[in-house]
């Protein structure tokens, strides 16, 4: 009668602990030396503006009983970030802010290492490709641009910050469905979309594609024209006037999403905690005003919610990649 008693106990407090509530499992574990947020971005990159959002609303409210410093490890197209996580395997100390690159790396065969190898923790925010041009350009609509693509292809230098990435992969299905040929398209590719921007408003480019928030800044100061957005429907605020690709008769949606990943091996308990600390943040006055002054579009996803939401995006992405001949892994 004892033991079966014990066994009963030891049943039911087992399962109040799965049954728990994230808020709850996350007590059990905290923070105890410095966390760093690892980006792929270099300073002033989109990633890298992100991060650090995150870092001073995290350590502003006091979300968080620790320092909290940025790594900046670009290079490889995340794939260095991505490496450098790893080296801290089931640390909870360490977490990296990626974008889709993390999908596009592993398809087109930059490196073995995918989004099955790290820890999902939360998707913080989408931002969307917009394709800009020149103040002075003759280029005004994106039927302008794909007449000029299907006479020549090469007739366009276009900046980007990583081929297969999700603003190159943007740009090259709009290019596909508007009748030419983004195979043949001579693109250049940069550290940081901001570095690209610079570029085309300094004469060296004719086109850029890149995340909304890295092209404001040419834009507001009449360097730069948006051609076109990637998203469903148009944005408000400076981006009102902006037509969307399907507005222009073109088919693209690519999603440039930007998420939190633990270390493989860290805990539910971790995990928990920093979904809810993070889930904290994103309800505070001043990630929502982050969010409206730069563009980006809210849509925050616990760990198990958004493991869903990276296995639908990764083989939508996958798809698209075959498409353009960019699919490795078959």
């Amino acid at each position: 009668m004892w033991v079966r008693t014990v066994i009963i106990a030891a049943v039911i407090s087992t399962a109040s602990t799965l049954l728990a509530p994230p808020s709850a499992q996350a007590q059990s574990w905290k923070p105890d030396k410095v966390i760093e947020i690892i980006t792929s971005s270099a300073a002033g990159g989109s990633n890298d503006q992100i991060a650090r959002v995150a870092q001073n609303i995290l350590q502003g409210n006091k979300l968080v009983p620790t320092p909290l410093n940025i790594a900046n490890k670009p290079g490889g197209n995340q794939t260095l970030a991505v490496v450098y996580l790893m080296q801290h395997p089931a640390d909870a100390h360490f977490h990296l802010l990626a974008n889709p690159t993390l999908f596009t790396n592993y398809v087109s065969g930059v490196t073995a290492l995918s989004h099955n190898d790290l820890t999902p923790i939360a998707l913080l925010l989408e931002e969307h490709t917009v394709v800009s041009v020149p103040a002075n350009s003759p280029i005004k609509s994106m039927q302008d641009l794909m007449a000029r693509l299907r006479a020549d292809p090469e007739s366009v230098a276009v900046g980007i910050v990583s081929r297969g990435g999700p603003n190159h992969l943007a740009l090259s299905q709009a290019i596909k469905a508007g009748g030419a040929d983004p195979r043949r398209v001579r693109a250049a590719v940069f550290k940081t979309n901001t570095e690209s921007m610079t570029a085309m408003a300094g004469g060296h480019l004719q086109l850029v594609a890149s995340s909304v928030s890295s092209a404001m800044a040419q834009v507001q100061a009449g360097n730069a024209r948006i051609l076109a957005i990637a998203s469903q429907r148009r944005l408000g605020g400076a981006l009102a006037n902006v037509p969307t690709f399907k507005e222009q008769g073109i088919d693209s949606w690519v999603a440039n999403w930007r998420a939190v990943f633990g270390a493989k091996g860290i805990t539910p308990a971790q995990v928990a905690y920093w979904e809810e600390t993070l889930a904290k943040m994103a309800a505070t006055d001043e990630w929502k005003k982050q969010l409206e002054l730069h563009n980006w579009s809210g849509q925050f996803l616990r760990s198990r919610e958004f493991n869903k939401y990276l296995q639908a995006e990764f083989a939508t992405t996958r798809a698209i990649m075959a498409d353009l001949g960019l699919d490795k892994t078959k």
